[in-house]
């Protein structure tokens, strides 16, 4: 069906994996005309995937000098800018769609190329959380054109997800709630319910029957985005529950002080985590932006001490040959590889676990999010695997919701309707279910060696953080 029509121009810039992926579901949702878009990329691959619908390639990469002359003649009023790129600041399209009256989406708040790891800045400076700062800087009121941040699978479909979460669990715990409509009820009812802790908790099993190669670097989606984001300091939301920061972590000495980070990089730090099929295991703790909104949207309070705030992070466990692969790239002390291999066609089976695992409350633990395996993927949506898929249904919804609303100002995922994005977003998720558990972090641990473990509270970040 398609859910809107658009007569206007759409520039996508960036044209990799959810680029590619998104184009078709795009073409089949949207009334617009192939004519109608054009794409801006820094790299060849992809053309022949533009060549297929018809769709104008412009290999040309944008970078501060150039930026504005390349889009200029591409977009003004009324017309629409998807950011699906690494390596181009957010912030400066974000501003130049708000001078041409042109509408914005993106999927991840990014700098110009080296500022992730640009060392002239301290760790607090080139954070999610400060990147999150910049943005919502631009806030102006009703009447600026929409530009929605951060809006793939995670960042973006999993804060909504949250507010599908707290509803059922309020229903299966006899928790009488009408559906929020504000920030402060949906703190309240997060409050009421006592959830303590939020894992944005992945489990990716997709294989290929060609091996990682020594110097080779394989996921299942960008990995230059993976790899700038896994060497930005590992963040988190910073629960009002928790005692004491964690050995290396810090607090932020500007903003809304929802969360923290720590002096390591996210690719660095292993958490302990838990989804339905693979049960527990240790994840990634990477830093993403809904870490940070998430805490934010939800707290109750102001300032370092709120009276409620959940714990928020990404616990995240990639592909096996990704695994591999960040241990090797932490061994050349965080130098890419000189080989990087996206894992598309080669795929042959397994799936992508995504979902939100809300701790503390009556039942425990709930884990609610999406199954999708890869032979479902390839039924669903050309150009796509498991993983991309999650992204570009969530990219779709988020296009239709700015469509709908093009005079919002900037605006984060949380603010959006939840039920909108998720009935777009459904066709294309797999299964959908919620699981309860009565998993802790605690479980089985100090069966080999004696741990200092913190058992009145099992919902502390120290009982999560492996060492």
């Amino acid at each position: 069906m398609k859910h809107i029509s658009f007569s206007g121009r759409m520039v996508i810039v960036g044209f990799g994996s959810i680029g590619q992926g998104v184009l078709p579901l795009i073409l089949r949702h949207i009334g617009i005309e192939p004519a109608a878009i054009t794409i801006v990329t820094a790299e060849e691959r992809g053309h022949q995937e533009a060549d297929e619908y018809g769709i104008r390639f412009i290999r040309d990469p944008l970078t501060l000098a150039n930026y504005k002359s390349i889009l200029e003649p591409l977009l003004s009023q009324g017309d629409f800018l998807l950011n699906v790129s690494v390596d181009v600041s957010s912030l400066a399209l974000i501003e130049f769609c708000r001078e041409r009256g042109a509408l914005y989406l993106d999927t991840c708040t990014e700098p110009w190329a080296g500022g992730y790891t640009d060392t002239s800045l301290t760790p607090s400076r080139r954070s999610n959380y400060a990147l999150r700062e910049a943005a919502l800087k631009l806030r102006n009121g009703p009447g600026a054109p929409t530009a929605v941040i951060t809006h793939g699978a995670n960042p973006g479909l999993v804060s909504h997800l949250v507010k599908q979460a707290l509803l059922n669990i309020a229903r299966d715990t006899g928790v009488t709630t009408t559906k929020p409509t504000k920030r402060a009820e949906w703190g309240e009812l997060m409050a009421r319910l006592a959830v303590k802790v939020i894992h944005i908790a992945e489990r990716d099993t997709q294989v290929s029957p060609q091996p990682k190669r020594v110097d080779e670097f394989v996921n299942t989606w960008s990995i230059e985005g993976f790899v700038g984001e896994g060497c930005q300091p590992s963040e988190l939301g910073w629960g009002s529950h928790e005692k004491t920061l964690p050995a290396d972590g810090q607090r932020h000495d500007f903003g809304a002080g929802a969360a923290i980070y720590m002096t390591r990089p996210g690719a660095s730090v292993h958490v302990r985590s838990w989804t339905p099929l693979e049960g527990p295991f240790h994840g990634f703790l990477i830093t993403h932006s809904e870490s940070i909104s998430i805490a934010n949207y939800y707290t109750l309070g102001e300032g370092d001490q709120p009276r409620f705030r959940p714990t928020v992070h990404y616990a995240y466990h990639p592909c096996d040959a990704a695994v591999l692969s960040l241990h090797e790239l932490a061994g050349k002390n965080w130098q890419l590889q000189s080989n990087i291999r996206l894992m598309l066609e080669e795929i042959t089976e397994g799936i992508d676990e995504l979902g939100v695992l809300l701790m503390g409350h009556q039942r425990g633990a709930y884990w609610f999010g999406s199954r999708l395996s890869i032979e479902e993927a390839r039924q669903l949506a050309p150009h796509n695997n498991a993983t991309s898929l999650q992204v570009t249904s969530a990219v779709l919804a988020g296009i239709v919701w700015v469509l709908e609303n093009p005079n919002r100002g900037v605006v984060e995922p949380d603010q959006m309707d939840f039920e909108r994005i998720l009935e777009i977003c459904r066709p294309y998720l797999g299964k959908l279910v919620g699981v309860y558990s009565e998993w802790t972090p605690l479980h089985d641990r100090g069966l080999l060696f004696e741990e200092d473990l913190d058992a009145t509270d099992p919902w502390q970040f120290k009982n999560f953080l492996v060492a």
